[in-house]
C-alpha cells in the first residue's frame, strides 16, 4: 500500500502532474522543464525525484544532459493510471504539452 501512496502523492502536486504530462509527448532535461514550468531548476529537480522515486519517471544521460521520461513500462498499476492521465485534458497541461513539443535544448540549455 505504501507504495501506492507514493504514487498518489507524487501526482496529486500540480506541477509534477504538468511534468508528467509534458514527458508524454518526449523526453526532457531540466532546463527544458524549468523554462515551461517557471520554477527553479533545484525545484524541479526535486518534483523529478519525487516521480522517479514513485516509479513513473525514469532518467538516463545522453551526452551531457540528463533525460526524463514516463517509464514504458511499469506494473501494471502504474501502466494503467498512465493511460487514464493521458485523458487529462486541462487548458494549462494543453499549452505545456505544446510548449514541450516546440521546445528545443540548444536555445535553453
Amino acid at each position: 500500500m505504501y507504495d501506492h501512496l507514493k504514487i498518489f502523492k507524487a501526482l496529486g502536486d500540480e506541477t509534477r502532474l504538468r511534468i508528467v504530462k509534458m514527458l508524454e509527448v518526449k523526453k526532457m532535461c531540466v532546463c527544458e522543464i524549468t523554462s515551461i514550468i517557471g520554477s527553479s531548476m533545484p525545484t524541479v529537480s526535486n518534483h523529478l525525484k519525487i516521480l522517479k522515486e514513485a516509479g513513473l519517471v525514469v532518467q538516463d544521460r545522453d551526452e551531457k544532459y540528463m533525460n526524463y521520461s514516463l517509464i514504458s513500462k511499469g506494473d501494471k498499476f502504474i501502466d494503467d493510471l498512465l493511460v487514464l492521465i493521458k485523458d487529462i485534458d486541462e487548458p494549462q497541461t494543453r499549452s505545456d504539452r505544446e510548449t514541450a513539443i516546440r521546445t528545443d535544448r540548444n536555445h535553453i540549455c
